[in-house]
């Protein structure tokens, strides 16, 4: 790998391990594209890739992937036109209402999602809605915790990328919905935080349809020789705007059809 990655790469680490943000490494990585004469977003998920295998090989266990960029408004803050994905990993998980160590986020964000679960593989090299359909077992709510290792939110599409697509933790509910019992277009979203409402939308506000970005997803990462397999949780995508979170701050998600979620985030030590 291109030493300017390599660096990059060990940048976002050294502040994942020692929980100290840094300075975008968008550059780093433009640098690199510039001289290989490649696509710079390949460039960043080269990065993402390599800081990945490291987290696998340290016993970090993948369990699926997170979709980022699915609001068409934010695609264009950042100037691209298609979503950005993620790796999930075990220890990222945290229990629906139970308490979240600060220490274990990195300057978090919260939004609230629809989280599919897969019971087959998806391997083919185009796949349609239904293959979609047919491969979930189960829908559950989500919250997801984002999180970045670049100092002051300070990112562009490299940097989001390259940092695993701002992956911090995330929350799943634990009543299981099949797909046939839930509107996932026209599906509210209410969180409120301490009772008070935060954020609204529906699920519509994900490329029109959750389950559109699940099958870009399951696409895309046929072509990376990555298929998504069964037993994978997928975050597809936020319903409405993303909230800053403090300590002791107490999200709870509501949606419409698959019930509720709470983020409990534990007060700073």
């Amino acid at each position: 790998m291109h030493p300017s990655l390599v660096e990059a790469a060990e940048r976002l680490r050294q502040a994942q391990a020692g929980s100290q943000p840094c300075a975008p490494v968008r550059d780093l990585i433009q640098a690199a594209s510039a001289e290989l004469q490649t696509d710079p977003v390949d460039m960043a998920y080269a990065v993402q890739r390599h800081n990945n295998a490291a987290a696998m090989a340290a016993g970090r266990r993948p369990v699926g992937r997170k979709i980022g960029l699915t609001s068409i408004a934010v695609q264009r803050q950042l100037g691209v036109d298609q979503p950005d994905f993620g790796l999930l990993f075990a220890d990222m998980a945290r229990g629906d209402g139970q308490p979240i160590a600060w220490s274990d986020t990195a300057q978090p964000k919260v939004e609230a999602e629809i989280a599919l679960v897969l019971e087959r593989d998806l391997c083919h090299e185009r796949h349609t809605l239904a293959d979609i359909i047919r491969a979930t077992a189960f829908v559950l709510p989500a919250i997801e915790i984002v999180g970045s290792r670049i100092a002051n939110w300070d990112i562009r599409l490299l940097d989001t990328i390259a940092d695993n697509a701002s992956s911090g933790l995330f929350v799943l509910g634990s009543r299981p919905v099949t797909l046939d019992r839930l509107d996932l277009v026209r599906c509210g979203m209410n969180m409120k935080l301490r009772g008070e409402p935060v954020s609204v939308g529906a699920g519509a506000a994900c490329l029109d349809n959750p389950l559109n970005a699940a099958l870009w997803l399951a696409d895309t990462m046929v072509r990376l020789g990555e298929p998504l397999r069964a037993g994978d949780i997928l975050l597809s995508g936020a319903l409405g705007p993303m909230v800053e979170a403090r300590p002791g701050d107490v999200f709870s998600a509501h949606i419409q059809g698959l019930g509720s979620v709470t983020a409990a985030f534990a007060d700073a030590q």
